[in-house]
């Protein structure tokens, strides 16, 4: 009467929070996954959810069947995992390089989960703001970089993680902070503060301001993201960073955050890898992995 695809089904629902969401991550369309609930729920005689409720609300047999599902799913991907390796053998290596400043925070448990799992691959990791990462990927010098900005490469391609939204940091005492969202030409007098890399790999300049036509009065660069929030809060400046970085300091109103434009500016975190790596196993579950690890830990991403 259950099967996997149902208990799934349900952890991608409560995981997301909303039906859309749950089939973007389970790859049904959003008619499919409510036909889906609802021949499980004809099945079992009883509601699983109770509808139009925002955050879902499971019922008592909706919450019984997720905590089957956080028994029974674990179970199977390890199974998975050991079965994979008595029949390829996997060993690999997993050299990473991260071409995002913001990345660290949710890579380190992505890391940790997999070096868990995966015990006999050989891991490294090296930051990709002093040279160029995804050259030394096609070179087979790296496996895997993560970042926002893909480049057409032969023998490259690129897994999206997850879709964030770029929004404006603030001071709490910032003129801008009456708006709704932000206009190009509110930075026209604005000090920005990025992190030091180029203007062509960052996402305020490449997709809002140089649409516009609009420069920002100064720039200035800071290493990390908490140096540049400290930065902000002083009235040093403005910075556009991902949602998700931000929602600690929001949470605690160290800063403020506006909408890059009244549509957002939204962006996808890619895994870039060698085609011929796609299906190797280890290479397969750490980007699932990163992807679970991501949706449980992060604040306001979608399924890209």
């Amino acid at each position: 009467m259950i099967e996997l695809r149902h208990l799934k089904t349900l952890s991608a629902l409560r995981d997301a929070g909303s039906l859309v969401e749950a089939a973007e991550r389970v790859h049904l369309t959003q008619s499919a996954l409510s036909h889906q609930i609802k021949d499980l729920e004809d099945r079992l005689n009883c509601s699983l959810f109770i509808r139009k409720t925002k955050p879902i609300c499971f019922t008592s047999a909706g919450q019984r069947l997720l905590t089957l599902a956080d028994d029974v799913l674990p179970m199977i991907r390890n199974s998975e995992r050991d079965i994979a390796r008595l029949a390829g053998g996997e060993t690999g290596r997993l050299n990473i390089s991260i071409d995002c400043h913001s990345c660290f925070d949710w890579l380190m448990p992505t890391i940790d989960r997999f070096r868990q799992n995966w015990p006999e691959v050989e891991m490294d990791l090296s930051s990709g703001f002093t040279f160029q990462p995804l050259p030394a990927l096609a070179r087979g010098d790296l496996d895997l970089v993560i970042t926002s900005d893909p480049e057409e490469r032969n023998g490259i391609t690129y897994i999206p993680l997850f879709s964030y939204e770029s929004v404006l940091a603030l001071s709490k005492r910032h003129k801008l902070i009456s708006r709704k969202f932000i206009q190009a030409q509110d930075l026209a007098h604005e000090t920005v503060i990025t992190y030091p890399v180029d203007q062509n790999r960052l996402d305020l300049f490449t997709r809002f301001l140089e649409p516009a036509s609009v420069e920002p009065h100064a720039i200035r660069t800071a290493e990390l993201t908490l140096m540049i929030l400290q930065l902000v809060a002083s009235g040093r400046g403005v910075a556009a960073l991902p949602n998700w970085a931000l929602h600690e300091y929001l949470q605690r109103e160290y800063v403020v955050a506006r909408p890059l434009g009244e549509k957002g500016v939204w962006c996808t975190l890619y895994a870039a890898i060698r085609k011929d790596q796609k299906n190797a196993e280890f290479m397969v579950d750490f980007l699932s992995t990163a992807k679970e690890v991501s949706f449980s830990t992060l604040t306001g991403i979608k399924s890209a």
